[in-house]
């Protein structure tokens, strides 16, 4: 067999691995290859031997010419021995890359482990004849020679990639990183060496872990707490993952995970009181939140000592849906992060994400989340994630159901993180890997998995009989007799503690639950944090809408002058000349001030007054409309940093930051990164624009479970802006509409802000007002498409010197207030199109106000702009949004105009017909449509 892939294998195609792995034993000892070989490479590189690393490029290429040529033959050994050589340094190389696939990873022995035939020695014409002979064991480093029979390399490497620990990161493409693993997994062969201290701790945590399980189960029977039990191996990782960031200089530690285990992560890590926690079991916190959430779900912070020092831990609240807290952790922990001196700052925070295995592979948020891992606005420089496997998934769940992969952490080496696959039952090998995965982080800065195989001894919740649906799994469950059990009798019969020392245990932690005190106290009192940021100015603020945002006129001029210079020698390109150009008259108040330059003054301004800016979203630099350009680009140069200027960036000395990020094409992952980041900065306008309005529907669940109600069910203040166009202008079903619908559905208890301003000015002061309020509330704007080069939206310089955002603006035309008959009410840019026909049809007896702010409702302001007209009749509301879409079922349901109508007017309404789609997707139709609803808005009204 071994002959016949010699003489017709071909290099490339899946062979490729096998030679570069033979280069890497040429590289780290060129006597451990065949001779044939080692000349080979000497040519390849043109020298007598590796005296340094070299790249594999050179390499890789050659394979790749010869295999243009056609088959071509391996090099063949010029004898017996240079063929067995080359068989034993494959079968190293099948080892480290499948032996993870034989690996004992799981406690419960469902599974029959395969047969791989790559790790068989007769694969490479090795025989049991061969199993005394010595080899050169080239670049393994499980042995502490360079050579070594065939049975001791074998045994070295089955004790390495075989037991108890299966490893994955063969396919890292950065030799460096995959030499790091070896050097620190081979020589110990994937076993930990810990000191009786040690051992001593991994058995407290095991028992705090299982004890709080099963106190809670026997104190409050069949309350949901989602139990860690079978799993508590993951409090050992956690524990191990804090020592080792403190020790390597981490000051905060950002935790997020699902619900599974979450309360023992809160007492066993965080050191939460567990009398605050059975005070929520039992209903009796005061809850100063409007709505509150369970338990399973709360979030927490605290400082804990390591042996590097004490270290901040946050644990992220999150909803059910699983994942969506990760984005939300890596937001938080950029955050963090910006506020340290950027040499030190990713070593400095570090974010652990612990997963479920059904929904690690499941939920397409990991995919958005590894995706941009390593960009520039959203990468920090890897997170740790841990798995905890409980090999069922959820409920009912039937392992062929799962997934496609082979392993639920198969989507990570997307981002080439490397895993740890290990078997919960054996915690010193979980702290072994979680120590290598927190070093290679740290190393590297980049992602790396932590997947404990273990199980789940009670159902998805502890109402549930698992044993109904996975009848052969539960009886070897309630077979197990526990990982403290087994480890504890280990270190029993290793005489590291004494026979009754377990049982001592258990009853200890058991007195110091009863009193509601923690054992193993970890928490740290009055630690100052030099990055904490304070947030007393902004809690319970009263709301409110005032707010002067205006400008002096000297300051306006400055601004501009500031955001229109442009490096000498910048060539921009035409168009871009044109709208610099133009707003360089802007600022000398000879033009009005379109859009893109109200909203770069109201940055600018911003940022002078020390208020830092994040705006990020797919095309946001250049702006999907060709209206911002906040990023300039050099028509002589790619897109590189010296081929790029940022005015908001060079505004003046000492400014604020300015940062602006095109996104990868995503929403859930990128709005819930920077809902994170904005939950930990009120210093900055933190923005989030959507390419179109209704692609905020891919992150629905971020806007529901954490934007609209993170104040009433957390207490978390958020300053988020949502930049979302919108506007019906013949696009079709998905480029018209925002969904203005569903943001007014969800709006209550002054949760967030929703407003649809219309002009330069107007975005100008609502920007600016988000900052200088101490208000942090949440901000959904529906931006303009059309508008945005409108000459009737654009603004005179007088609007940016004077007052604030308007709520609402009334009637902009000289009418004789006693001939109004019918008031129109409407939002956004149909205000236009409504204008233009009455002044087109001069029409005199119909008014037009803009409602500029939907939600908190300014119905003061509205009040006041109806009052001239209070002979008028008719109410109209006006929108091109189809009937059961848009403002107008809120409106009545929320009796607004309730006072109004209560005088003797009627609520009328003019929209398109009610559909299903939010828009029609044929232009003749629109434009129909949209004719209907204006001239419809001047017309008889039949019914409302």
């Amino acid at each position: 067999m071994y002959k016949e892939f010699q003489d017709t294998t071909v290099l490339f195609g899946a062979n490729a691995p096998f030679v570069e792995e033979l280069y890497e034993h040429y590289l780290a000892d060129p006597d451990s290859v065949p001779e044939e070989w080692r000349h080979y490479f000497d040519a390849l590189r043109q020298g007598p031997g590796p005296e340094q690393e070299v790249p594999h490029a050179p390499i890789r290429a050659a394979f790749e010419q010869m295999a243009k040529m056609g088959p071509v033959r391996f090099v063949k050994a010029g004898t017996d021995d240079g063929q067995r050589q080359v068989g034993v340094l494959q079968l190293i190389n099948a080892h480290r890359f499948l032996g993870h696939r034989v690996a004992d990873i799981d406690p419960l022995k469902m599974h029959e482990k395969p047969r791989v035939e790559e790790l068989e020695p007769a694969t490479y014409g090795l025989t049991e004849a061969d199993l005394n002979r010595e080899f050169n064991v080239g670049s393994f480093r499980g042995l502490e020679k360079q050579t070594a029979t065939l049975r001791e390399i074998l045994e070295a490497l089955r004790q390495t990639y075989c037991r108890t620990v299966g490893v994955e990161y063969m396919y890292l493409t950065d030799t460096a990183q995959k030499r790091w693993l070896q050097a620190r997994f081979e020589p110990v062969h994937g076993k930990a060496r810990l000191t009786v201290d040690q051992q001593k701790r991994i058995l407290e945590r095991l028992t705090a872990a299982e004890t709080l399980e099963r106190y809670l189960h026997t104190r409050y029977v069949g309350q949901k707490r989602f139990s860690l039990e079978g799993g508590e191996s993951a409090i050992v990782a956690l524990d191990e993952a804090i020592r080792v960031a403190g020790r390597h200089g981490a000051q905060e530690v950002v935790i997020g995970m699902a619900h599974r285990g979450r309360l023992n992560v809160l007492v066993n890590v965080l050191g939460k009181p567990p009398a605050m926690l059975f005070a929520e079991f039992e209903g009796k916190k005061a809850e100063e939140l409007t709505a509150g959430d369970v338990k399973y779900h709360m979030g927490f912070s605290s400082d804990v000592l390591t042996p590097g020092g004490p270290v901040h831990l946050s644990l992220m609240f999150n909803p059910s849906h699983l994942e969506i807290v990760n984005p939300v952790v890596l937001g938080s922990a950029y955050a963090r992060q910006q506020r340290r001196d950027p040499a030190e700052a990713k070593d400095q925070v570090v974010p652990i994400i612990i997963h479920g295995d059904a929904a690690v592979a499941g939920q397409g948020v990991n995919q958005e989340v590894l995706n941009f891992a390593q960009t520039r606005g959203y990468g920090v420089g890897g997170a740790v994630h841990i798995v905890i496997n409980n090999q069922i998934g959820f409920t009912t769940s039937d392992p062929r159901d799962l997934r496609s992969s082979t392993y639920c952490t198969d989507i990570f080496k997307m981002a080439e993180a490397p895993i740890f696959h290990v078997n919960g039952d054996d915690p010193e090998a979980v702290a072994f890997v979680m120590q290598l995965a927190m070093e290679f982080r740290k190393e590297f800065k980049k992602d790396v998995v932590v997947d404990i195989v273990c199980f789940r001894k009670l159902g998805h919740n502890e109402q549930d009989e698992p044993a109904v649906t996975q009848p052969l799994m539960y009886r070897r469950v309630r077979q197990h007799p526990g990982t403290r059990k087994l480890y504890a009798d280990h270190l029993v019969q290793s005489g590291v503690i004494a026979p009754d020392d377990p049982e001592r245990y258990i009853q200890e932690y058991r007195e110091h639950l009863d009193r509601g005190e923690l054992l193993y106290n970890p928490v740290v009192a009055n630690v100052v944090r030099k990055h904490a940021i304070d947030w007393t100015p902004f809690i319970r603020q009263e709301y409110t809408d005032e707010c002067d945002t205006s400008i002096p006129a000297a300051e306006y001029r400055r601004l501009a002058e500031r955001l229109t210079t442009i490096p000498e020698g910048f060539e921009l390109h035409p168009r871009v000349q044109k709208i610099i150009e133009d707003r360089r008259a802007m600022g000398r108040g000879e033009m009005p001030a379109d859009w893109g330059f109200g909203e770069n003054l109201a940055y600018a301004s911003l940022v002078a007054q020390g208020f830092g800016v994040r705006l990020s979203g797919e095309d946001v630099g250049r702006g999907t409309f060709f209206h911002r350009h906040a990023v300039l680009h050099d028509q002589k140069r790619e897109r590189r940093d010296e081929g790029t200027y940022v005015p908001l960036q060079n505004i003046q000395e000492g400014q604020a930051p300015f940062y602006v990020y095109d996104s990868t094409l995503s929403e859930e992952g990128t709005l819930g990164f920077d809902y994170g980041y904005a939950i930990t900065e009120p210093n900055q306008l933190t923005i989030w624009e959507a390419q179109f309005g209704d692609f905020a529907n891919g992150a629905q669940v971020v806007i529901d479970q954490f934007i609209a109600s993170g104040e009433a069910k957390w207490g978390r203040l958020c300053g988020l802006t949502l930049l979302l166009p919108h506007g019906y202008e013949g696009q079709g079903p998905e480029h018209s509409s925002a969904r203005i619908e569903r943001y007014l559905q969800l709006s209550a208890e002054r949760n967030w802000q929703v407003c649809v301003p219309t002009n330069a000015a107007q975005i100008f002061h609502l920007l600016r007002r988000q900052m200088l309020r101490r208000v942090r509330k949440p901000l959904v704007v529906f931006t303009p498409k059309s508008l945005l080069r409108l000459k009737e939206a654009a603004s005179p310089m007088e609007d940016f010197l004077r007052g604030g955002y308007r709520t609402v603006i009334g009637e902009v035309e000289e009418l004789a207030p006693k001939k109004v008959k019918r008031v129109l009410l409407c939002q956004g840019k149909i205000y236009y199109e409504l204008l233009a026909y009455r002044r087109e049809k001069g029409i005199d007896d119909t008014a037009i106000i803009r409602l500029e702010q939907l939600y908190p409702f300014p119905a003061e302001a509205l009040n006041a702009a109806l009052k001239p007209f209070a002979q008028a009749k008719e109410l109209v509301w006006v929108q091109e949004e189809p009937r059961n879409q848009g403002v107008w079922y809120w409106l009545l349901s929320r009796q607004h105009l309730k006072n109004e109508l209560g005088r003797g007017r009627r609520l009328l309404l003019v929209s398109r017909p009610a559909s299903s789609s939010p828009a029609v997707g044929y232009l003749a139709k629109h434009v129909a449509q949209q004719k209907a609803v204006i001239e419809g808005a001047f017309g008889p009204i039949l019914a409302d």
